[in-house]
Formats: C-alpha cells, sequence, structure tokens
C-alpha cells in the first residue's frame, strides 16, 4: 500500500454546495499550499499552523481560480500524522476539480479511496476498529448506528478487544513458565485456573458478539420483508408505509414479479423494506422464479410481514409460509393473544402480555381492514386475538389507518428478537426505546468473524486442557486466539484484508 509521496482529493461529498474542500496531505502538502496560494493581505508573512488566511488559488499558468480560505497543519497532530492543508473554496464540481487540478499540477498525486485514514492508521493516529468507524460514520443509516461508530471510533472497540488479548498474553507467559521450569520451586499454572482464565475471555469474547447481533440492525438497517398472497395489498402497504408511490399498484393478480427493496426508518428504526411477488402456485416461468426469491429473502429477513386480506383470512399459501418461517407445522387454529398498540401508537410489549410471542419473527398484518368492516370503516375492525400464534395488527394501506401502529410493532419485534435487556439495541419489558446509548460497544461484521474464529479456538483450547493435552501444545491454540484478536484491531492483518477495508471507502477520506 503506497503511503510515500503527497495526496490531494475532493473531501466534500459530489455536488453542489456553498463550500466545498480540497485535502492535501504529505511531506509537500505546505509548498504545494504556497505555490498554489495567493494571499489577500499585504501583511501575509507565511502561514500559521492551524489558522484559515483568505486568499486566491491560482493555476498553473499563475490564473486565479477562486477566492478561497486556506489553512496549513503540521503533522503529526493531524488526521493522517502527516503534514496536511486544506482549501476552502466555493463548492461547484467545476470549481473543485480545477482547484485539485492546480494541487496535482504543482506536485500532488491523486488520492486512492480511503487513503488518508489509511495513512491515519498506518502512522499509528488510529487502531484499525477506529479506521472502519470512519466510514461507518458517514453511512450510519439512524441516530443509534452513528451512536455505535462513535463509540468505536473513540477507540473503545479496540480497548475492549486489547483488553482480552493481554489477558491471553499473560496465561501465554504463564503457560511458558509451566513448561520450560516444570521441576521448579515457582508457581505452576494449575489445569482448573488455566480453563477457568479461558473460560474468562472467551465469556468476554461471547459478550461482543451478542452485541453485534443486538446492533447490526442500527448499524445496516434490518431486513423487513412483506410476503403474502396476490392481491392482499403488500404494493399498497409498502408505499403506504415509505410515504410515497413507489411499487405498481394494480387489480391485476401477480403485478409484482420481482423483489423491490427500499430504505425506510420504521418509528426511528433504519430497515431495508422488501416487497415480493405473491405467493401462489403458477404456471408462468417468470413468476415462479419469483416466488422462489420470495421464499428465500423471507428465509433471511429478520421480521416477516404476513400481509392478509382481512375479509378472505389466513389461508394455504399463508399457512405454508409460517411453516418456512418456524421450521414447524403451524398450529390448525389460532392461538394467544392480540398485539394491540397503544393511543401513542407505540408498542408496549409488557402491557399487552405477548413478550413471548413478539420475539418471533413474523407480524401478521390484516390489510384491507375498512373493507372487511363495511360501512363502519377500519376504525370498527376487531383485530382477533392472534392469528396461527404469531401477533397481528390491523390496517388500511389504502387509507394510511393503522400503518403508524404498524411501524411501532415491527421496530419493537425486530429489537425483541435481536436484543436483551440492558444491551445496545435492546427493548426491555417496560419497551423501551431500544436505541444505542453513547458508549455501546457493537462489533462490524468482519470484527465479528474474527471473534467467532478466536471464541473456536479458546472452547477447542479449554477442551485440550480438561483432556490432558500437554502445555506446549495448547499453547498453539493460545496464539491462535491471540492473532486473531490481533487482527481486529490491526497489528496482524493481511494486506488484502486492509486492501478491501479501504477501498470500500470513499475517496478524499
Amino acid at each position: 500500500m503506497r503511503q510515500e509521496g503527497t495526496i490531494a482529493a475532493v473531501a466534500t461529498p459530489p455536488g453542489h454546495g456553498g463550500v466545498g474542500i480540497i485535502r492535501i496531505s504529505g511531506p509537500d502538502s505546505h509548498a504545494i499550499l504556497g505555490r498554489l496560494f495567493l494571499p489577500a493581505s499585504p501583511r501575509f508573512a507565511g502561514f500559521r499552523p492551524w489558522t484559515l488566511h483568505r486568499g486566491r488559488v491560482r493555476d498553473a499558468s499563475g490564473a486565479p481560480v477562486d477566492d478561497v480560505l486556506a489553512v496549513a497543519m503540521p503533522g503529526p497532530r493531524t488526521f493522517t500524522g502527516e503534514d496536511v492543508a486544506e482549501i476552502h473554496c466555493h463548492g461547484g464540481p467545476a470549481v473543485l476539480a480545477a482547484v485539485l487540478e492546480a494541487a496535482c499540477a504543482c506536485g500532488a498525486q491523486p488520492a486512492g479511496r480511503g487513503e488518508f485514514t489509511r495513512r491515519a492508521f498506518l502512522n499509528g493516529r488510529m487502531d484499525l476498529t477506529q479506521a472502519e468507524a470512519v466510514a461507518e460514520m458517514i453511512a450510519a443509516p439512524a441516530r443509534g448506528g452513528l451512536r455505535l461508530a462513535q463509540a468505536r471510533l473513540e477507540g473503545l472497540l479496540g480497548a475492549r478487544v486489547a483488553a482480552l488479548r493481554a489477558r491471553l498474553l499473560e496465561l501465554r507467559a504463564q503457560v511458558c513458565v509451566a513448561v520450560d521450569f516444570p521441576e521448579d520451586e515457582v508457581d505452576c499454572l494449575a489445569p482448573e485456573a488455566f480453563v477457568a482464565e479461558c473460560d474468562a475471555v472467551a465469556s468476554g469474547v461471547r459478550g461482543l458478539l451478542s452485541a453485534h447481533e443486538r446492533g447490526r440492525c442500527w448499524q445496516e438497517g434490518a431486513l423487513v420483508v412483506l410476503a403474502g398472497h396476490v392481491n392482499a395489498g403488500k404494493s399498497s402497504l409498502m408505499n403506504a408505509l415509505l410515504g410515497r408511490r413507489r411499487a405498481i399498484v394494480t387489480d391485476m393478480p401477480g403485478t409484482t414479479r420481482d423483489f423491490i427493496e427500499e430504505p425506510v426508518h420504521l418509528a426511528g428504526l433504519p430497515v431495508r423494506l422488501v416487497d415480493t411477488a405473491g405467493l401462489r402456485e403458477t404456471g408462468d416461468i417468470v413468476e415462479q422464479e419469483g416466488v422462489r426469491i420470495s421464499r428465500d429473502l423471507v428465509a433471511q429477513a429478520d421480521l416477516v410481514l404476513l400481509v392478509v386480506d382481512a375479509a378472505a383470512g389466513v389461508g394455504h399459501a399463508e399457512r405454508e409460509l409460517l411453516r418456512q418461517v418456524r421450521g414447524q407445522h403451524a398450529p390448525d387454529s389460532p392461538v394467544g393473544v392480540s398485539v394491540p398498540p397503544d393511543v401513542s401508537g407505540s408498542f408496549d410489549m409488557a402491557s399487552s402480555g405477548v413478550l413471548g410471542m413478539a420475539r418471533g419473527r413474523v407480524l401478521v398484518v390484516l390489510n384491507k381492514a375498512d373493507l372487511a368492516a363495511g360501512e363502519e370503516g377500519a376504525a370498527a375492525f376487531q383485530c382477533p386475538t392472534g392469528v396461527e400464534g404469531c401477533p397481528c395488527v390491523a390496517v388500511s394501506a389504502l387509507h394510511g389507518q393503522g400503518v403508524d401502529e404498524l411501524a411501532a410493532a415491527a421496530r419493537a419485534m425486530v429489537l425483541a428478537r435481536l436484543g436483551e435487556a440492558g444491551g445496545p439495541g435492546s427493548v426491555d419489558s417496560a419497551g423501551a426505546s431500544g436505541e444505542p446509548e453513547s458508549g455501546d460497544l457493537a462489533p462490524n461484521l468482519r470484527q465479528a468473524q474474527a471473534l467467532r474464529r478466536a471464541l473456536d479456538e479458546l472452547d477447542a483450547l479449554a477442551d485440550d486442557i480438561r483432556a490432558g493435552v500437554p502445555y506446549d501444545l495448547c499453547s498453539v491454540r493460545l496464539d491462535g486466539a491471540c492473532a486473531v484478536l490481533s487482527e481486529i484491531t490491526g497489528e496482524t492483518t493481511p494486506a488484502e484484508v486492509l486492501e478491501h477495508i479501504f477501498s470500500s471507502f470513499c475517496i478524499g477520506k
């Protein structure tokens, strides 16, 4: 990975804006800024560190490009750890391109994706968990994800992982003593103590893995899939939840043949909402493929909104889908109790008495409640006391009735299923908001995969100790767990993994 030379890039988002920033980093950044900048003040005697100076940027021919503010920041107390310069100009694409071209003409190289953050990592300004958090801060879909990314950016996850690794290194030192001086009068590491310490570290790793599951929906968005029979109103419901017309709605069965995915917030929870093809037997090859994809999406979903025509009720297709989701036969008759929203639109699982039921993966949505209730309208529709053992809500997607209550119920069910009381992204028995708090930790997918590998090593190590495997052989697994934890914070991460991580960043960060 390139780290030599001086790089430059636009650091602000593409498009038009009031202000745009060109960032320059590397040993020649201040010299390049000096060649570009023509000060506005006749008393200008050079750049004062960390101070904005007004002037003009000129191109290679000396012609003025824009009226700017410029700042020189000496390393190593900068984002990258190198000398850095920034030019704050007008935010139009043509202006930014001209200023960047002028910087490159003066000796800078165009920066690659994530190259500024990569230099910060390689120069020791942050560990790998903090570097990843930079991109996650930018991409956070909601405030909850922002808080989780902020905790990692502050180094809290890296510190937790480093503390676990330090315990393993201390254990490694004790193993070395026990192996090298078995007959000497020194404290020997008893198998019981060895296993206990391994289990303690493994418990810490499991806690971080649980936090990953709890925080996943806040970082990536929960996958919520609309499923059901043709013409149940799935597309109308998607449009109602989005607040705009996204899916085509007609009276013709089978209008939706492929899935449609859109990001949306349901009562503040970031969600990837997917409308799928209607479930039915068909001879149409295209529609058959749509139904197959629908079932695959249902299998992956964090929550399935099973949309049912309130007048028609649950039929064979819906029962088959419930069997697929549960992996067992659905009961033949309705069981459980209803899950009514309260008057504020929130979903209080404690007061409804269905906390266990709400930890499931299916929420039955009885749509077209206005038609089922007749002249009295959707408000008069009596929501049944549970459908096939699943909580349910009644809505009229066409008129937007019950949609807020549905959003609140969906949010509560996702958080109840993924969360544990007291952890990030959880819902306690009193129906708390469930949003992560400042300082909550939740590893991302790469970090969680590494933690699982470390946990496998620790579990196997404990089994080996109990089986009487010699300590010098046990130390191999101990070294393996330490190495995996080092990959999380970046001490021993393979170069190809680093390349993959930073290539996902935007240019200019």
